[in-house]
């Protein structure tokens, strides 16, 4: 089966296979093969010494050089036979000076960023590591004490079943990433209250916020807007309890509440 890898940055098609132990097909970059851990690990460095400071340490940009993983010339690389020659030559119109490297460093440095775009590439092919490793009873003594959870929840109420209807790592992308929504729903709104120098106030759901101005839509659909110089601003946030506690889990917290929460099937 042939698949297409489309890259919209660099508006480029690469129709190419890897077939698998077990005959699936998972996508590759043609004639790269896999680079050794080593040579990985040896490109990292060299590739954070002489590279990082412009390209960044993970080669998706920094403040003055482009996203290598996303970039055409390192994309129709292979082991360094693009990239050593352009390191010779560089770009000083564009401050980037030429770089004399040993052929060895060059490929170990195509090696690290080949494991980028690979990284990016195969991303669906992750592995979701069983996050099942925590204490159902500690978990519920969580939910009932130090997690504040019980003041808004309920086992026998609105988490009835909810086993059922997360899996594990849905419910630690719940605790993870609050105010997502879930199953095609759109979240619960933040709402807003704007009070007027006289008094006057408006409530109702939060379209806008920024340094200068907020908007809200009232209960008749109305827009408004304010100068928040001119206004005092209270904002309402349905998962607000869920953000707060987001600095203060620990791995052994969230691993255990999602052992207990599994068992309120």
């Amino acid at each position: 089966m042939r698949q297409w890898i489309t890259l919209a940055s660099v508006g480029i098609g690469l129709a190419v296979t890897l077939v698998g132990p077990s005959g699936a097909t998972e996508p590759q970059l043609p004639g790269l093969g896999t680079p050794s851990d080593d040579a990985v690990a040896r490109g990292r460095a060299a590739f954070t010494i002489s590279c990082g400071f412009c390209h960044g340490i993970d080669a998706r940009g920094g403040e003055d050089g482009p996203d290598l993983v996303r970039s055409e010339m390192m994309l129709s690389d292979s082991g360094g036979d693009v990239l050593g020659p352009f390191l010779q030559v560089g770009r000083p119109e564009l401050g980037m000076p030429p770089f004399q490297m040993p052929g060895d460093e060059v490929r170990d440095i195509a090696a690290f960023v080949r494991s980028e775009i690979d990284g990016v590439i195969n991303r669906g092919q992750y592995e979701i590591q069983n996050v099942l490793t925590g204490d159902a009873e500690r978990g519920r003594a969580y939910f009932n004490g130090a997690g504040g959870c019980s003041g808004c929840h309920s086992p026998t109420g609105d988490l009835a079943g909810i086993a059922n209807r997360f899996d594990p790592p849905g419910l630690l992308n719940r605790f993870l990433y609050p105010g997502r929504g879930s199953r095609g729903q759109a979240p619960q709104p933040r709402e807003a209250t704007v009070t007027l120098d006289g008094g006057q106030t408006y409530s109702g759901v939060l379209e806008y916020v920024d340094d200068f101005y907020v908007a809200v839509r009232d209960a008749d659909g109305e827009y408004r807007s304010f100068d928040r110089a001119d206004v005092a601003l209270e904002i309402r946030n349905p998962y607000q309890a869920h953000i707060d506690l987001l600095p203060r889990y620990t791995d052994d917290d969230l691993h255990d509440l999602i052992t207990y929460l599994v068992t309120l099937q």
